[in-house]
């Protein structure tokens, strides 16, 4: 492979440090090397990837609106392809789960989307503080870092981060804290110490965080505890979104209504640039350019989520084989986890955000390496990069994902001793 990664790439790099190969082509479920060595691709661009790569529908859709000459960089004048994504999107997401909001167009990604949401909680209620939560994961521009916990991407700041409140995460080191409880009778004594927040950022299920998941009883106490005291309830489901967590929105199943919604990674469905803050229509108050960004018209990217949403969510087909790939998912890794010594390892996650909990990231990260060296491209995440995340396209064949956690189970099994079973057994 050619030097010239080093010799003027910054050190910032990340991934590649990671997989040391020269990809040079993609498509489905597989990354190919520059020698053809397929790698089963269990990263998905960090979830961008929800339908795999060079998906035909969309690579169809975007190929003949390129030929046609269509609009590629518009800022945020009308186009036609604009106008179809936004009644794509009304007509097969919005309406039938009975959501009325406003879809701003932001910057081209997710921490764009959520710099967005936290202005307009602070423009509307006229307060500054934020309410978010540990292992929570937001962005690294400086108002989304405020909002993110782990001090790896919050020392690069440079500068103080402020304007946010951290409090557990539901299940946060002991599940007896109640967090929400906390946050009510902090918002209520004026001599807690807690500015009264303009709103409350969360996910449903905290993807760099570790796979961490809020219960629909969680989430539907915090949202009541936002109506109580008029604060914004913010969803970022910038990575959980998108039918990662087997319906399309994330808080579906605790059945509550955000004031805010964030999207973006696999929103373009072909790995575009793409964020959107969906914004409750009372709270739309933004004067105009007041919040903008030279490329919140990516025209392409309006083509190709629009024939996602037309061509995967038009009924309920898809989300119904997502959720039979997911309950493989977890009998697989559940097996994984039987296999050793509880103390070692343990399944958890939501949806297509599952994985394998290790006691120490260098365990996580030499099961990574591992697998990468038997053909699986998978990352680890969590505060001390302690869990194996399986983040696969939605569109995997069932076969596939045998292969890849097939991969995963021998690769666990060549890093960390078997339990010893019972003769009884």
């Amino acid at each position: 492979m050619t030097d010239i990664f080093n010799d003027i790439e910054s050190e910032v790099q990340s991934y590649a440090r990671a997989f040391p190969v020269l990809f040079h082509r993609a498509k489905g479920s597989w990354l190919y090397d520059e020698e053809d060595r397929g790698y089963l691709d269990f990263l998905a661009g960090a979830g961008t990837l929800n339908y795999g790569h060079n998906n035909e529908h969309l690579k169809g859709a975007l190929l003949d609106y390129i030929q046609s000459d269509g609009i590629t960089h518009g800022l945020d004048l009308h186009t036609q392809a604009k106008q179809h994504f936004l009644e794509t999107l009304d007509e097969l997401i919005l309406k039938p789960r009975d959501m009325s909001y406003r879809v701003q167009f932001t910057g081209p990604t997710g921490t764009n989307a959520v710099e967005a949401a936290l202005k307009i909680a602070r423009k509307v209620t006229g307060r500054s503080n934020i309410i978010a939560f540990t292992n929570g994961f937001h962005g690294v521009s400086l108002g989304s870092m405020a909002a993110t916990g782990n001090s790896h991407h919050r020392d690069a700041a440079g500068i103080g981060l402020s304007g946010v409140t951290h409090l557990p995460f539901d299940g946060y080191k002991d599940q007896n804290i109640d967090s929400v409880a906390l946050l009510d009778a902090m918002v209520s004594d004026a001599s807690s110490g807690m500015d009264k927040p303009a709103g409350v950022i969360v996910e449903t299920i905290q993807g760099e965080g570790g796979l961490n998941v809020a219960s629909a009883d969680w989430l539907r106490a915090l949202e009541r505890v936002c109506r109580k005291h008029e604060m914004l309830l913010i969803v970022d489901d910038i990575q959980a979104g998108c039918g990662r967590s087997g319906l399309f929105f994330s808080f579906e199943e605790a059945g509550i209504k955000p004031d805010l919604i964030t999207l973006s990674k696999s929103l373009s469905g072909y790995g575009l640039p793409f964020a959107i803050t969906l914004i409750k229509p009372e709270f739309d108050t933004w004067k105009p350019g007041e919040h903008n960004g030279t490329f919140r018209g990516n025209n392409h990217a309006f083509i190709t989520a629009a024939k996602a949403l037309r061509h995967y969510w038009s009924d309920d087909t898809f989300q119904t084989e997502v959720q039979a790939k997911v309950r493989q998912l977890s009998t697989r890794l559940q097996r994984i986890a039987k296999a050793h010594d509880a103390s070692l390892l343990t399944a958890k996650g939501r949806g297509f955000m599952q994985g394998l909990e290790f006691d120490n990231g260098e365990v996580a990260g030499a099961i990574c390496q591992e697998a990468f060296t038997r053909g699986l491209i998978i990352e680890t995440s969590g505060a001390d990069g302690q869990v194996v995340k399986c983040l696969c396209p939605l569109t995997i064949t069932p076969e596939e994902l045998e292969k890849g956690l097939g991969i995963l189970e021998e690769s666990v099994a060549a890093v960390l001793p078997r339990k010893k079973l019972s003769i009884a057994s």
